[in-house]
This record gives structure tokens, sequence and C-alpha cells, in this order.
């Protein structure tokens, strides 16, 4: 009651409320002792004081698209955010898609009050527990070095499960998410301490350009407790094992760089100042790579907050083009998963729109049927007998350079244009001996009977089923973006053409050559 003022003092004395009473009030028992817009502040200073252990901020609730072949979700399921921030962390509720279909069912079956029937199992509330905490930890070391997420953070976040997953409330009225709390306490509490290398007294300190041979190299699976593999972002540009790291001389490159050469050293503190914690971030990153199985939600969450970082690093001129690839497919090994390649398109295009992918999608699927079309009346294709299959989608990607047509030809080895974009394997093709005779050193797409492979120059990324091969072009212009490379000048009228038809980006007037505006002029036209 020392933070309060003598009218609330005294009105709370002549109530007899004491000190032992006070957290006991609720909001109405409040308004009744101080009535009137004029005794606001006192009513929310004491609410504060009731309520210091328990603040809890809450950030705005991503929107996300209903379920496609299922019901809308009732008001009740959607106000409940998965996002719970502290004084510094923001930590977010694991989901995925078991989870998400066994908490529809309950609020589906809770509108029927037959809700006591649906229950979590014992293998999804142990993974909701494990991958809470492992994403807790992970956020939490990427804010502070060596922390870990203290008791008052585990309650907050056991409540915002109970909440989130309402099955898993214990039966006591009291205890409702105590739990909860409990079992991410264990499995807190059988995390390993981060070890610090140990150094003899008598060596001298190594400089900071060097890496050190103390880290961990143990095969356990990561759990995000070890602190090994630490990287220093801010010294050296380019670390021996081609790990990103970031120069100042860099900046002039990234959105971050002053704008007043006057102020060139205050630019450059501030800059230092806003990667420190980004660094944090990558190591974190580094860490979580090495695991088996990582978790896809909190690496997307820390290549969010890394993002400055990273494409600093990606657009500087500290790489060679030719080495580029290679370089940052180590440092960022989950780029080697299509959907982490497509958020980061949409990182880089339209960074707050949550929908970007799937409207790309839908712009593509547009494009695709119409160009069909377009492809007839050019004579750059014959009529489409089918709809699907390989051998359709391989006509429509082979009459895509026609019909969108760069003033340079192909390299005369190469053959078509489209062998820019995609090749089919035939029966007595290796994908390797193929891919160490081309010679281009683009994204390109690689079909066999199996899957899809996408390469970039002669280095295999990864694969996809062929059911997916019509979105081929799609991933290719990911791996462009991702990966900031150059358009071959022989498919560079088409790349361009999808770059601002399809990803909606903008391009530049100098890129703009007589080749694109023909071809898109007469696109416009036929659309039209």
């Amino acid at each position: 009651m020392d933070k309060l003022d003598d009218v609330s003092i005294a009105t709370l004395r002549a109530a007899n409320i004491g000190e032992d009473l006070l957290p006991s009030l609720s909001r109405d028992d409040i308004k009744d002792l101080f009535p009137g817009p004029e005794n606001f502040l006192r009513r929310r200073a004491i609410w504060l004081v009731v309520n210091k252990d328990e603040k809890v901020d809450t950030a705005p609730e991503i929107q996300q698209s209903p379920p496609t072949g299922g019901s809308n979700l009732s008001k009740e399921e959607a106000s409940t955010s998965k996002f719970l921030t502290m004084s510094n962390p923001q930590y977010i509720v694991f989901t995925d898609s078991e989870l998400e279909q066994v908490r529809r069912t309950y609020f589906e079956q809770k509108r029927l009050g037959t809700e006591h029937s649906v229950a979590l199992s014992n293998e999804l509330l142990c993974r909701l527990i494990r991958n809470t905490m492992t994403n807790m930890i992970s956020i939490a070391r990427a804010t502070e070095d060596c922390r870990y997420p203290t008791k008052h953070e585990v309650n907050a976040m056991a409540k915002r499960l109970v909440e989130y997953y309402p099955m898993i409330k214990g039966q006591s009225s009291n205890s409702e998410w105590e739990h909860v709390a409990k079992k991410l306490m264990k499995r807190l509490s059988n995390v390993r301490s981060p070890r610090k290398a140990k150094v003899p007294p008598s060596k001298k300190r190594r400089q900071d350009t060097e890496v050190s041979s103390d880290i961990s190299t143990t095969d356990d699976v990561y759990d995000g407790d070890s602190s090994a593999s630490t990287i220093i972002l801010e010294h050296s540009p380019i670390s021996p094992m081609g790990i990103p790291v970031l120069d100042l001389s860099t900046r002039a490159s990234t959105p971050l760089q002053s704008q007043d050469t006057s102020d060139e050293t205050s630019g450059s503190v501030d800059f230092m100042d806003s990667l420190k914690p980004q660094a944090r971030h990558y190591k974190t990153l580094q860490e979580m790579f090495k695991s088996k199985k990582p978790n896809k939600a909190a690496i997307t969450h820390l290549l969010n907050l890394e993002f400055e970082s990273r494409r600093c690093f990606i657009t500087s001129d500290v790489l060679k083009e030719q080495d580029r690839p290679t370089k940052i497919l180590e440092a960022y090994p989950c780029f080697r998963e299509l959907d982490h390649v497509l958020d980061e398109l949409q990182r880089v295009i339209q960074p707050t729109n949550s929908q970007y992918i799937s409207e790309m999608k839908s712009r593509w699927e547009a494009f695709y049927s119409k160009v069909q079309f377009y492809g007839v009346m050019k004579k750059a294709m014959k009529p489409p007998k089918t709809l699907n299959g390989v051998a359709h989608v391989t006509a429509v990607f082979r009459a895509l350079p026609l019909l969108f047509p760069s003033s340079t030809m192909p390299p005369k080895k190469l053959g078509l244009s489209s062998e820019a974009l995609f090749h089919v394997l035939t029966t007595s093709e290796d994908p390797d001996g193929f891919l160490r005779q081309r010679q281009l050193s683009c994204p390109v797409v690689l079909v066999s009977k199996d899957n899809c492979m996408i390469a970039v120059g002669n280095m295999p990324v990864t694969t996809f089923n062929t059911e997916r091969f019509n979105e081929g072009l799609l991933y290719l212009m990911a791996y462009y973006y991702a990966l900031h490379l150059t358009y071959p000048k022989c498919i560079s009228t088409l790349l361009s053409v999808l770059q601002t038809e399809i990803l909606q980006d903008s391009i530049h007037e100098q890129d703009m050559t007589p080749s694109y505006k023909k071809a898109i002029g007469e696109w416009k036209s036929f659309i039209e």
C-alpha cells in the first residue's frame, strides 16, 4: 500500500481493508470504493498493486485463414492469442496440424455441450510441452546469452497454454494450469547448463579472427541447452567455415544506411548496436541447425528477427556471386527447404503480408491457365489435350521463353532457352553427371520419374514431389531472391515478367529492356 496516495489509503482503512485483504479485491469492489471518473487513476493504481504478480501483456493476434474443409472457429477459440509478450522476449505457443485439429474438435463439441469427451493424448501433450519449452529456451537465449525462462515466464506460458488448449485443464478449479507449469519446469530442469570452454591460464587469449578449437562435438540432439559454436558476427567479414559475418563496410547496400553523410559516425554506432541482438539470434540458429529435426516455427521466428543482418550479408560485395549460393546454404541450411525459401521471398517483397504466398500461388494459377491459350494463339505450343501431367507442364514451360523472348540467344551447347529453367532426365542420364557438365550457374529444376530436384549451378539443393512440378518456376524465383542471384540473359525477359506479374515486385527502369516492354505489352493486350 506504500504506492497508493493518502486518499486511497484512508478510504481503504475506513472500509477495514488492510494489506491482507487487498489482493482479494475485484474490479467491482474497487469501483464501489472509488466511484466516478475523477477516481479513475486511483482505481488503476490499486488494480496494478492487486495484480502486480500477474501482469501479462499480449501481443496482437495473428490473423489466420480458416482451415479448408472445416467450419469457422468460434469467437472463444479465435480470441486466444498464440503470442505471449513478457518484459523483454516474445514467446509463442507451439502448435501443429494435429494439435489444431484436437483444438477445433474441442470447440465444436463445446458448442454442443459435450466438450468433456475431447482429451489430448499423452503423446500430443508431451510434444506440446517439449516443443514449447524448446521454443522458450531458444528465444530467451536469443535475447540474452545463457539466459533461460524464469519461473514467472513459465507460469505465464502455462496459463496461456491452458487458455489456448482448454482440454488440458486440471480437474481442480484452483489448479487448472499448475500441472502444466510443473511439466514445463521439469522439462526445463532436464536441460543442461551451457558450458564455457576452459582455457589454461598460462596460454594467451586467442585473437578474435581465430576459431576456437574447444567447440563441443557431441552428437546429442540439440534441445536448446548448449552454447557451443559461438560465432562473433561483429568482427571478421568471413569466417573460415563460411559463417555469415557482417562488416560495417557493407551497410551502404542496406536500408540501415544513414541518409546524411555528416552523421556517418553516429550511424555506424547505431548500426552496430542494431546488429548485436541479431548476432545472438544467428548463434541460436546455428545451434538449432545441429538438431536432426529442428523446430520449424522457432527457426522461422528467429529468421524474422535476424532478417536485416542476413540480407546485409547476402547482398553485400563480401561474397562473389559464383560462391554466394554455397556460402549462404552453408550458413543457413534451412534454405534447403522450400517452406523457408518461400518465407524468405515473402520477407523480401511484402514482409507485412502474411497471406503473400497463398496470393502469389493464386496469381500463378490464373497466369498458368491463360498462358496456355496465349501459347496456342502465338503457335508456340499445341492445344492442350489434358490439364495435368508432367508432359503437359513440360510443354507449357518450354513455350514460356518463346512467348516472352529475350534479345540474347542461349549458348549453343545449352540448346533451348527453357533448359535454363528445367531439364527432363532420360532413363540413361545421371543427375550428378548432368550437373557436372552444366554450364549455367542459375537455379534449375531437374525432372525424373520419382521426383523433382532443384539445383543451383552444379549443386543439388532440395527435392519435391512431381505433383508440384507446375509450381517449379515459383520455387526457382524464390531461390533467385533468397540467394540474390542475377537472371541469365537468355531468359531474363521471362523472369522479369514473372517478377512483375506473379511476384508483384516492381522492376527498375534500367532493367525494362525493349524485349521486356514488347513482351509485357503483348501479354497485357491479350488478357485485356
